[in-house]
């Protein structure tokens, strides 16, 4: 029996970004299957809407069968664990990150230590974007388009305009 290498890559991406996107066909050249788990943070405040996200992600993987984008709650080890997931796809741009994300990741080892974590080191060109970035040069007006696909783009100006 063949073991499918399935792997979660989570996060907010209010919106995605190049960055985001980077991480994903990366983390596609290596696992069988790749899911992108929208996660359900009440905390944070929103800029776009969960739907409005995964259509975004949605439309920037078409074409590719690998890779499914779902919007998730609770626990992502659960998560992980109800998708058949053996492994959690993480991004670093920086020290700060590294901090945050060994924190993380220690604590899902402890809950589950079934589910690996990989992490993949940004592209230089990508290390300075975030989605707190672009979210402020979006609302101020700024040439935010550079930092994200074009479909992204399109669902951003029309969150603009509303």
């Amino acid at each position: 029996m063949v073991h499918m290498r399935v792997a979660v890559y989570p996060g907010s991406f209010d919106p995605p970004t190049l960055g985001h996107l980077d991480i994903i066909e990366r983390g596609e050249r290596l696992f069988d299957r790749l899911i992108v788990g929208i996660g359900v943070n009440s905390n944070k405040r929103m800029f776009l809407e969960y739907e409005e996200r995964k259509r975004a992600l949605e439309a920037c993987l078409e074409g590719r069968p690998k890779v499914e984008v779902q919007i998730f709650q609770g626990l992502l080890v659960d998560f992980c664990r109800e998708n058949g997931a053996n492994a959690i796809i993480r991004g670093l741009r920086a020290i700060s990150d590294f901090d945050y994300e060994f924190q993380i990741s220690t604590a899902n080892r402890k809950l589950a230590p079934e589910i690996e974590t990989v992490m993949f080191m940004t592209k230089w060109d990508y290390s300075f974007i975030s989605s707190s970035v672009v979210r402020e040069v979006a609302r101020l007006g700024g040439e935010y388009q550079q930092f994200v696909p074009g479909k992204v783009s399109e669902i951003i100006e029309a969150k603009l305009r509303s």
